[in-house]
């Protein structure tokens, strides 16, 4: 009788066209934990392990319908580092996907082409930005550790921690907190499970641990956590003007100000208070503000930009949104902003274009709170 009803269940078809394109394409699809896998990395992939902002949620797909119907489709955008779809103990998919990319760009190409998409076997596809939650914060910490300590205790309870930032918080600054980094969202979902009772049992202190909360808005996605994000120190970048940053001549950052005037941006923005005492030199003429930013990050010790940039909406004339967050390993905190391009003429030209909008707009964010002029 449940063998009946399963054959009810399933469509023959449809399994069928699936085990002709895996046999036709040689893909491998890995059954784990209520889930089958594609990738993660696929045969060939020769870039890194893709960040924050690859990732695509992917709803409303029909019960029947397979890899073979979807990896495909959203190969078309761009190759895919890994691709799951979501399954249940009778063989039919749970209606959702996620599909990661090798940057966020394509990803955020990926949300903008094929969010409802209508499917030739019926159903709508609804596309967003996966959230990929991957910091914790861990409260009630003895104000004695110092961060160097830290990440070696967490690096010795859990796998996958990329960087700890420490700072004072709670309504008078008086609570000791520190906020850690994962490499990926199942590391954090790991170490939230084990590191209370591992704190304990180690050390003998009773801390906290939660997911780090972004805003009071809130932007629910497949979670169900928040993914919107306000600095805590500074206001929200103003939204773009009228006409797009590329529409117009960049200005570039020939001369940086010197290094005493730019301090209090870094002690306001927590970075380190201790830079170097001489003047800092010209900055290299002719680079675009990517480079520039990435010159005066190495200049004061503050780590390399990481990028984040996810598409949010394109306008009734033509131009794309786009919602970007850059995080400076020296800072507590990351810089976001909106900013708006036209459609390129390919996604790796479009990528170069966000990031030099972002990367501009982050620059005289830290000038016009220092009080400078950026240029």
């Amino acid at each position: 009788m449940e063998g009946q009803q399963l054959q009810q269940l399933l469509n023959p078809q449809r399994l069928k066209s699936l085990q002709e394109w895996m046999q036709k394409s040689s893909i491998t699809l890995t059954q784990v934990n209520g889930q089958r896998k594609y990738g993660g990395p696929p045969p060939g992939w020769r870039g890194p392990v893709p960040g924050p902002g690859c990732e695509v949620f992917i709803s409303q797909i029909p019960r029947d319908v397979y890899e073979d119907r979807l990896i495909p489709l959203f190969q078309s955008i761009g190759t895919i580092y890994e691709f799951r779809l979501m399954m249940n103990f009778s063989g039919q998919n749970r209606g959702f996907a996620y599909a990661k990319y090798g940057d966020p760009l394509t990803a955020s190409t990926a949300v903008l082409t094929l969010h409802h998409y209508r499917l030739p076997e019926g159903g709508c596809l609804t596309v967003r930005n996966s959230t990929e939650k991957r910091q914790l914060r861990l409260g009630d910490l003895p104000t004695s550790i110092n961060q160097v300590e830290l990440l070696r205790m967490l690096r010795m309870m859990s796998e996958g921690v990329e960087e700890v930032l420490l700072k004072m918080a709670g309504p008078k600054g008086r609570e000791f907190v520190a906020l850690v980094n994962y490499s990926s969202h199942y590391a954090a979902s790991m170490a939230k499970k084990v590191l209370v009772q591992a704190f304990r049992k180690q050390y003998g202190i009773s801390i906290t641990v939660k997911w780090m909360s972004f805003s009071k808005s809130k932007h629910v996605d497949e979670t169900g956590e928040d993914d919107r994000f306000t600095p805590p120190v500074l206001n929200p970048l103003p939204k773009p003007s009228i006409t797009p940053p590329h529409l117009h001549p960049q200005p570039l950052l020939h001369d940086v100000p010197p290094h005493p005037l730019i301090q209090p941006f870094f002690r306001a923005a927590g970075g380190p208070a201790g830079l170097r005492d001489e003047t800092m030199p010209r900055a290299p003429v002719n680079q675009d503000a990517v480079s520039q930013l990435q010159w005066i990050c190495e200049l004061h010790r503050l780590g390399t930009p990481q990028y984040e940039v996810r598409f949010h909406r394109t306008s009734s004339d033509g131009f794309l949104y786009f919602n970007f967050k850059v995080l400076v390993p020296g800072l507590l905190f990351p810089l976001n902003g909106v900013i708006q391009i036209l459609p390129g003429t390919s996604i790796q030209a479009m990528k170069a274009e966000v990031y030099r909008a972002a990367a501009e707009q982050v620059i005289q964010t830290m000038c016009k709170v220092s009080n400078l002029r950026p240029f």
